[in-house]
């Protein structure tokens, strides 16, 4: 199945790190550089497709409001990483505004304008603490959340509602079936329907998936057992080897381990776990909290999916945010128009909601889009607002780390038999490496 924008939102691609060659602009990056507009009437805003949809119906009202014009340069997800390395560093930019993934601020941060008049306590209060922490680089906040993601629990409810199913589970299991809400849990269901739908010999329905080909959902299983950070605590400190990292490794490859997901776990990623749930092949996935709204009207699962919280770990319920945020940088001319756009964002973050992606960033936005019905939302914000929802490590360094580090370890792993220890142990002495 084609990749499509939405997707590639989620998806985290192969990016060189951007420190070291932004650390060498910014000394002439300063509010001198510049700019694409010389006057108040007009505003360009660097968005990745998805990041377009979501301010589209925002910068209309904005425009409406204010009479100043928004363009939108919209580029996939590895272009406009490129635009903002190469123009940030160089001092010289052609955009006002830019929509930042929540991974980019630590190496784009120091290039953009501190917004902290920005982060008054009532805005605060308005935004989940992971994602306040987030925003800030080096004392600073960097980035206004503009919308925000977190993996949920999709499981389907003509399955968990189905009286022979049920009676059998009671049967195998002394327990109810609802949807699990441990991990102990989420494999007893999983391995119960993992089964031969058709009575043909092979099966057909797997419980659930294992992704290889993405690091994120490992990382909300380390935040699940309790760990002190991801990959790296709050000093920096390499982690990944320690015992709520081995733990997390161990429950993530078990279905793999136990015949219960289907196979090719090693290039599973995001659209074709996707894919797979919206074919019917899967009775629950752990996914973004978007997706829900995107399943197609001919889908067999249409109209027959719940949602919930992840299953929780030894450490409680947890979730990695997948926020983007935006920036306004140093060298353009029209910073006070720009940071007047982003309080508008925040200000009707509402308006997000009706768009493809149907996401937010503030909590009584997305507590008005589940009072509408979107049940997804209802999940996202329990994830989001779990004590344990952590962002990942504020490091330049971390594409890097994912890309060389992470995946092909999560991929060696879920090919089965592998000892998770190990792994563990030389991921750590390569993420040593990479950190200094």
């Amino acid at each position: 199945m084609p990749t499509s924008d939405k997707q590639k939102r989620t998806l985290r691609r192969v990016l060189p790190a951007a420190g070291a060659v932004l650390a060498l602009g910014l000394s002439g990056c300063g509010a001198g550089g510049t700019g694409p507009n010389s006057d108040d009437d007009a505003l360009t805003v660097l968005v990745e497709g998805g990041g377009r949809a979501e301010l589209t119906p925002i910068a209309d009202a904005f425009t409406a409001e204010t009479g100043t014009s928004v363009t939108f340069v919209e580029l996939p997800y590895d272009s406009l990483y490129e635009r903002l390395n190469t123009e940030l560093s160089g001092g010289d930019v052609s955009f006002d505004v830019a929509a930042v993934d929540a991974i980019w601020l630590s190496a784009f941060g120091p290039g953009m304008v501190p917004l902290d008049d920005m982060f008054t306590d009532a805005v605060q209060d308005d935004l989940f603490p992971s994602l306040v922490q987030e925003a800030q680089v080096d004392g600073h906040y960097v980035g206004m959340p503009a919308w925000t993601n977190a993996e949920v629990l999709y499981y389907r409810t003509d399955l968990f509602s189905d009286p022979a199913q049920q009676a059998a589970f009671r049967a195998e299991y002394g327990r109810e079936l609802t949807p699990p809400t441990t991990w102990d849990e989420y494999l007893d269901v999983a391995e119960f329907f993992t089964q031969d739908t058709d009575g043909d010999g092979s099966t057909d329905l797997y419980g659930t998936d294992v992704k290889g080909a993405v690091e994120t959902e490992w990382l909300s299983l380390v935040l699940q057992a309790g760990a002190e950070g991801m990959v790296l605590d709050t000093d920096g400190n390499v982690i990944v080897n320690d015992a709520e990292h081995k733990a997390a490794l161990d429950a993530y490859v078990a279905p793999v381990e136990a015949g219960i997901a289907p196979a090719g776990a090693t290039q599973m990623d995001w659209a074709t776990a996707q894919n797979l749930f919206n074919q019917g092949q899967l009775a629950m996935t752990r996914f973004w909290a978007h997706a829900y709204t995107q399943i197609p009207e001919d889908s067999p699962v249409h109209g027959n999916v719940g949602v919930t919280t992840m299953p929780a770990g030894p450490g409680g319920p947890a979730a990695v945010p997948g926020a983007w945020y935006l920036s306004v940088p140093q060298a353009t001319t029209n910073q006070d128009k720009a940071e007047e756009f982003i309080q508008f964002v925040f200000d009707h973050n509402e308006l997000g909601l009706d768009t493809d992606l149907g996401l937010a960033a503030t909590i009584p936005a997305l507590e008005a889009g589940e009072a509408d019905g979107r049940e997804n939302l209802g999940a996202l914000i329990a994830a989001l607002d779990a004590p344990g929802t952590a962002p990942r490590p504020a490091t330049d360094k971390w594409q890097e780390i994912v890309d060389s580090v992470l995946i092909p370890m999560l991929q060696e792993a879920t090919a089965g038999g592998a000892d998770t220890q190990a792994l563990l142990d030389r991921a750590a002495e390569q993420i040593e490496a990479v950190v200094g």
